[in-house]
């Protein structure tokens, strides 16, 4: 396990070793609110080493960790392509009782007036704006912008570079690609996926893919 520093407080565990979990180690290390226990993957051996954190085991150690006193998780599944993965896994967690901190990286910025929901994760030069609403267990990747009032529901993956205009609303467990930007006021349905470099210019139904570089709605039917 990790050791401790004499400013870190409450310790908490990783779920998944995969490269997100790298980017969540590095914010994690960057404050002093919490230590890594350790961490928890399904497909790691016991003992593996992720820049100096110990892989403790799979997830059937979850409950006993819990059952010791650790009450905080991470969930560093990222789920690309696959948004149940990153839910499966939270539900998980939530079963045996754990919360979920949110985590910011010291170089992302929400504003005052922005609210975010428990687990939500925010990495490096993410903007979220005036009077935004993020729902639980969502994660704004690298460089993504959200303008003011905009609305995230739960477990929404914004890609880095993703741009959302004012007012814009994303369904729960929706994926938005790298690149991305989404009109002032438009409505994104639940469980999309808007590919890499789309320009989404209109509401979108919930379960709609948009592939990569696409223009939303065709613009050879406006």
């Amino acid at each position: 396990m990790e050791k401790a520093s004499s400013t870190n407080n409450s310790p908490l565990l990783i779920y998944g070793g995969g490269g997100h979990c790298k980017a969540l180690i590095d914010i994690i290390r960057s404050g002093d609110r919490y230590h890594i226990v350790g961490i928890l993957d399904d497909g790691l051996p016991a003992g593996t080493d992720l820049m100096g954190v110990p892989v403790l085991g799979n997830g059937g150690m979850a409950k006993e960790l819990f059952q010791k006193g650790i009450g905080l998780a991470v969930n560093a599944v990222g789920g690309i392509g696959d948004y149940a993965q990153r839910l499966h896994i939270f539900e998980k967690l939530q079963a045996l009782g754990f919360k979920f901190p949110t985590l910011v990286h010291p170089t992302a910025y929400v504003e005052p007036s922005a609210m975010l929901a428990p687990g939500c994760q925010l990495l490096a030069f993410a903007y979220v704006g005036s009077d935004c609403r993020v729902g639980f267990g969502t994660l704004i990747n690298a460089h993504a912008i959200l303008s003011h009032d905009v609305v995230l529901g739960q477990v929404v993956n914004l890609s880095p570079g993703a741009m959302l205009a004012g007012a814009v609303e994303i369904g729960d467990y929706s994926q938005v690609g790298m690149g991305v930007t989404i009109n002032l006021h438009n409505k994104v349905g639940s469980r999309c996926r808007i590919g890499n470099g789309a320009t989404v210019k209109s509401d979108v139904p919930a379960g709609t893919v948009i592939h990569a570089g696409a223009i939303y709605p065709d613009p050879h039917f406006l």
